[in-house]
């Protein structure tokens, strides 16, 4: 896998790190959870156990993508671009459902889309 194609394999894995932190560790804070379209604190306690489930989806996401380009070779590559291809497809559902999210659909899907096509052409 070209550099370049593992820079965007480390930046889709740094987002969902940063997104795991939010949705498992700091979804209580108004700041946070506002973020995620939650409106107030009763919102939150009824949206937190989810948030709480898909924060560890994104944080092994993040493990796969970063742990593939740690353990190296066609394998470990193989690994990273998998778990990119699963970054790749949730942003593509969350635009599909909610156009209020493209922002956050283009943050969770282009560095992944981008490993994706880099690795398949470089």
């Amino acid at each position: 896998m070209s550099v370049i194609a593992q820079v965007f394999v480390v930046l889709a894995g740094v987002f969902h790190l940063a997104v795991f932190a939010m949705e498992s560790l700091l979804f209580r804070k108004p700041s946070t959870y506002k973020r995620f379209r939650v409106k107030d604190d009763t919102e939150a306690a009824v949206a937190r156990p989810w948030a709480f489930n898909q924060g560890f989806y994104n944080l092994f996401l993040a493990l796969g993508a970063l742990g593939g380009l740690i353990a190296g070779g066609d394998k470990g590559h193989a690994i990273a671009l998998f778990a990119c291809a699963c970054m790749a497809g949730a942003g593509i559902v969350l635009i599909a459902s909610d156009r209020r999210m493209a922002q956050a659909a283009a943050l969770q899907a282009a560095p992944p889309i981008a490993a994706l096509v880099l690795a398949a052409v470089l």
